[in-house]
């Protein structure tokens, strides 16, 4: 009976990484389908100041559909758009703007995020056709908002005829037996932080931390996979926006053994550089690492999410008894790390920090969110741009993986 058990067991197990298997391809299939046919161009964005309301021009190459609303704490406006070629270049505060972010939200979905400076409305939106050396505008006109009352989302008339035509594309082909034997692997997740509208830090020389996190996400998928022994996925492969909670939730999805967050921060003094790794903790090690927590849980209001949605003992987790088990293994786990990164590269003082990271609290799986560097140093700059640099990483992560799964294979006496 006991053996029995066990088949139906990896029975469903085989099935399982099938199913996730497809679901994983599908998406990515999606994506991929929905950047190749991109054929608007954002080609400028202008502010303009009009008495008591400040004028958006956005400049697009065809007529487009837009949805857009308004979110508050902090204050923002939000347009989406169907998915576009941005070539607009940064704008310059003017009005009641003081900022903008764009990027791809999800498969199909461009979306532009204004900071303001206040509690604001749409009091006018509109498109205009060409005129003149003018290109297709479309056009919002904001004012401040004293009423505080939940502005109204605001779509154009095709918006809606444009998402009902997004449709995930069928996969004909059966997928092969073949691929179960995933599910004997060991499955990790690899998060690249930021990506889309949030660009995370801006280094002194131009760089953008979601590039260079993702970029070291495929150098270590690589890496990894190149053994036989894992099987590695990613959050996202491409500059696209993922919450916090869908980041972690994948892994859970996968059910994955570990998952590590991959991040370059920017601080305000220059002179400080090296790698650091952090756990989730209640409490923070110190003043740097409650300040770091603090910056990376805004990544969601960094792309316009309405976090009014999530209720709130849900945003607070419970440390219960599974979850400080799991606290454990990460902890142990990033001591693995530092000592795998410090035999490669430069390490912070103090490397191993905790705060209460929102991307790190899967109550299952163990996780830790690896700094690889402070984009406010030149050098650690210049190397976080350096493919060399990105193999030495690589090369500690698969060291630490192989010595906290030794581990844990030796602890359960196999």
């Amino acid at each position: 009976m006991h053996n029995k058990n066990n088949i139906l067991y990896s029975e469903y197990i085989k099935q399982t990484a099938i199913f996730s298997w497809f679901l994983f391809v599908t998406f990515i299939f999606c994506i991929n389908i929905s950047v190749a046919e991109i054929s608007i161009n954002v080609s400028k964005i202008r502010i303009g100041i009009h008495g008591n309301h400040t004028r958006l021009v956005i400049e697009t190459s065809k007529p487009i559909a837009y949805s857009a609303f308004i979110l508050s704490n902090p204050d923002r406006l939000v347009i989406d758009l169907p998915a576009v070629n941005w070539r607009a270049g940064r704008i310059k505060d003017g009005g009641l703007i003081t900022g903008l972010r764009f990027g791809l939200f999800k498969a199909g979905i461009s979306r532009i995020v204004i900071d303001a400076k206040q509690s604001i409305k749409i009091i006018k939106h509109f498109r205009l056709a060409p005129s003149g050396s003018n290109a297709h505008r479309l056009v919002f006109d904001i004012s401040a908002d004293f009423s505080n009352l939940n502005y109204k989302k605001i779509i154009s008339y095709d918006w809606q005829k444009y998402i009902s035509q997004k449709k995930l594309p069928t996969i004909i082909k059966k997928i092969s037996i073949k691929n179960s034997t995933k599910s004997q692997k060991i499955t990790i997740v690899i998060d690249p932080g930021h990506g889309g509208p949030d660009p995370g830090a801006i280094g002194i020389g131009g760089s953008y931390e979601k590039k260079i996190t993702l970029a070291v996400a495929k150098v270590v998928k690589k890496k990894l996979e190149k053994t036989g022994r894992y099987n590695v996925i990613l959050t996202r492969n491409q500059d696209i926006y993922i919450p916090l909670r869908k980041r972690y939730g994948k892994a859970e999805k996968h059910q994955a053994q570990l998952f590590i967050s991959l991040h370059a921060d920017k601080i305000g003094r220059s002179n400080v550089r090296g790698a650091s790794v952090y756990t989730l903790s209640e409490k923070a090690s110190d003043k740097e690492a409650a300040a770091l927590a603090r910056k990376e849980n805004k990544a969601d209001i960094i792309v316009g999410e309405d976090l009014s949605i999530y209720d709130e003992n849900v945003a607070h987790i419970l440390l219960d008894i599974q979850q400080r088990s799991t606290m454990q293994e990460s902890a142990y786990f990033a001591e693995m790390m530092v000592s795998e990164l410090g035999s490669k590269i430069t390490l912070l003082r103090n490397t191993h920090r905790f705060a209460g990271f929102a991307v790190l609290k899967s109550p299952t799986i163990p996780s830790v969110l690896v700094e690889l560097g402070y984009l406010s140093n030149r050098k650690d700059e210049k190397l976080l741009s350096n493919s060399k640099h990105h193999l030495k990483i690589a090369a500690a992560i698969l060291k630490a993986c192989d010595r906290f799964f030794k581990r844990k294979k030796h602890l359960n006496g196999m």
